[in-house]
């Protein structure tokens, strides 16, 4: 399996320390991998016996069902005063686990990793009870550089792409090489998150109507999300009432699952976040495309979702930019930096998708980076704006 290196370049200058190390991530995006290769760096200096390693989705773990089960177990473990390294795989699991974790530390002489398949791990209560205590690290499935160091580069450049365009970067999935076999596995991914991370944890009863606004999502991507508009679609087609309330909650489920990620609009003039009106884009392509079985494939919605999640890995705050009649799909944040994107699937000589996306920028006077990403292979770059072909963009050529 791929080494992880760049999560483990951010992790190793804590290794020691006894900061909480907390990794979020959709479910099967590798965080177990991640956990064993940190393991095995510790093995190289480290007392077997002084490692602990629980995955509580392991069912040899199914006694430890809450904070005092946690906490005997480990008590016991614990046999002199030399560091312990415990690591605890989606400890979400465990009832109240937040309580033994922050004893753990307190009293022992310990290095904590723990994992978790949801957003607000750490938020509320437990964000109060843990502050400043912690540092939390979020994974993704693999993003086409690492792909490409999965395959060794050894087939054509273009085919890989494509390959992942459609199928995304849950590690496993590259087990498979027949498409029947990815998207059974993708779907029982699929399955997993939505029963475990979202149904269950959040109680939801309207089944049919939970899957109907899933399915909406997961087949239309990277476009401004209306609430009253769905609203209206149930209204009118089904003659039923849904709330628009009741449609943001079920989408704020999907988000604390890490099925998705909701972006703001920042109205570059005014300089300020826009509500109301947000893009949702899918944390993997892959999860998205064993729910479109009918529907056409917008392959610059793809596209742009694919950049979402690069920036995103390169550790970028992003925002959609809101113009007055216009709207720039991306404006990324880094160490007091600002980069613009637009992205469009394919620019060839159609003067009309080159006028939309380098004429946005026609309005915007200030001198930082402007981008323009696509699958064309020649560079169609002008007037300081760069135009960059999608893989050479990816792989930082």
């Amino acid at each position: 399996m791929l080494k992880r290196e760049k999560y483990l370049k951010d992790i190793r200058p804590f290794y020691d320390e006894d900061l909480i190390k907390v990794i979020t991530g959709i479910r099967r995006c590798g965080k177990s991998i991640l956990l064993e290769q940190i393991v095995d760096e510790l093995k190289e200096r480290v007392a077997n016996n002084h490692i602990i390693y629980i995955n509580f989705e392991d069912v040899n773990y199914s006694d430890i069902k809450d904070f005092k089960d946690l906490n005997n177990y480990i008590v016991k473990q614990i046999k002199d005063e030399k560091k312990y390294y415990l690591f605890f795989d989606e400890i979400q699991n465990v009832l109240e686990w937040e309580k033994t974790v922050n004893s753990l530390k307190a009293t022992k002489n310990v290095s904590i990793f723990i994992t978790g398949s949801n957003s607000d791990l750490l938020s509320g209560d437990l964000a109060t009870l843990l502050s400043g205590r912690y540092v939390s690290f979020k994974m993704q499935p693999f993003v086409f550089s690492e792909v490409c160091k999965l395959k060794d580069t050894k087939e054509n450049l273009e085919d890989l792409f494509l390959d992942y365009l459609k199928w995304g970067g849950m590690p496993q999935r590259f087990r498979f090489d027949e498409e029947k076999q990815i998207r059974t596995y993708l779907s029982d991914v699929y399955d997993s998150i939505i029963m475990k991370d979202i149904i269950r944890r959040f109680k939801i009863n309207d089944l049919d109507l939970f899957s109907r606004i899933v399915e909406y999502i997961m087949t239309t991507p990277s476009q401004i999300f209306s609430a009253e508009n769905l609203a209206e679609y149930f209204k009118n087609n089904d003659k039923r009432i849904v709330s628009k309330e009741t449609i943001y909650n079920y989408l704020e489920y999907m988000c604390k699952g890490l099925l998705i990620s909701k972006v703001f609009r920042y109205d570059v003039r005014k300089k300020r976040i826009l509500n109301g009106k947000y893009k949702y884009y899918l944390t993997d392509l892959g999860l998205g495309r064993v729910m479109n079985t009918s529907k056409k494939e917008q392959l610059g919605a793809y596209l742009e979702n694919i950049v979402y999640n690069e920036l995103i890995y390169r550790g970028y705050d992003v925002k959609i930019g809101y113009l007055e009649n216009s709207e720039i799909d991306f404006i990324a944040l880094k160490d007091g930096n600002k980069e613009y994107y637009q992205v469009a699937f394919q620019i060839g000589d159609n003067t009309n998708v080159m006028d939309r996306e380098f004429g946005v920028y026609k309005t915007i006077d200030d001198n930082y980076p402007k981008y323009v990403i696509s699958t064309d292979k020649f560079d169609l770059s002008e007037n300081g704006i760069i135009h960059k072909n999608i893989i050479d963009w990816l792989l930082n050529k």
